[in-house]
């Protein structure tokens, strides 16, 4: 059946099996689907996903979620009202397909930084996805001593996805000796009253961030960050990275600091 559906596709396009959906809110939803043969990807790259619409395919840039050496793709996804993807693709059913194109690209990866001590990534909202596929790679904690996975949001019930993928790399039976002691989780709300509140951004600008981090403030010498979220999101974090003396780093010149450019532009 699935070998069927693709041969319909469209040069460049193959068919994933949906396997699993899951529904956090009325907002918020993540699916996984079955990995097509030979599909290899970086932890922190994107695919373009979507769906058959009038028989020509509607597709946007999806981060992800999944690790590398995962047999399934996990995706997470907001639900925008009246979008021309998302308000269809929210709809979907285990034992749906969806298309992709198999060619994943992205900034957000290990190659564009130079080695450090620490590795601070920085998300809001949906933008975690590729952080979820990042803090359950172990190469990861062979570069770094400290890994923190920083997550605002405005309600608590939207950082359900954070603590779900936290807790799943801290009590994963082939991680969990590589994660321990290293991975750190700060979940933030900017709305809904939580145990912690307040932009990342002003968590930096006051100090607050430093006293979370082992009472050391953000330095180029000794930390990398990656940025993930929403365009103002990038923007902020970008220069306030800039003013501390972080050089953005890419494929071809790792630096200090990354961002998902196929987001923020």
């Amino acid at each position: 059946m699935d070998a069927q559906v693709v041969a319909e596709l469209p040069k460049g396009l193959v068919g994933i099996t949906v396997q699993e959906i899951k529904h956090f809110n009325n907002e918020l939803f993540s699916f996984k689907t079955k990995r097509p043969p030979n599909f290899r990807f970086r932890a922190g790259e994107f695919a373009m996903i979507g769906l058959m619409v009038d028989r020509k395919p509607l597709l946007r840039a999806y981060s992800i979620a999944s690790p590398t050496w995962s047999d399934t793709l996990e995706f997470y996804s907001i639900k925008v009202p009246g979008g021309p993807l998302t308000s269809r693709l929210q709809h979907i059913a285990e034992g749906d397909q969806i298309v992709m194109r198999p060619k994943p690209v992205g900034t957000l990866v290990l190659d564009a930084l130079l080695p450090a001590e620490r590795l601070f990534m920085f998300s809001t909202g949906t933008g975690v996805a590729p952080f979820a596929s990042l803090i359950r790679e172990p190469e990861v904690y062979d570069i770094f001593e400290k890994v923190l996975l920083i997550h605002t949001t405005r309600n608590t019930v939207e950082l359900s996805y954070g603590f779900e993928i936290f807790d799943d790399a801290t009590q994963n039976e082939l991680l969990s000796e590589l994660v321990d002691g290293k991975l750190v989780h700060l979940a933030c709300t900017t709305r809904e009253q939580s145990p912690s509140m307040g932009r990342i951004n002003t968590w930096i600008e006051d100090g607050k961030l430093t006293k979370f981090a082992d009472d050391r403030p953000l330095n180029p010498v000794t930390d990398r960050v990656m940025i993930c979220g929403s365009v103002e999101f990038l923007k902020t974090m970008k220069s306030l990275c800039e003013e501390l003396g972080f050089e953005e780093g890419s494929n071809s010149s790792p630096g200090q600091y990354v961002i998902e450019r196929a987001f923020a532009e």
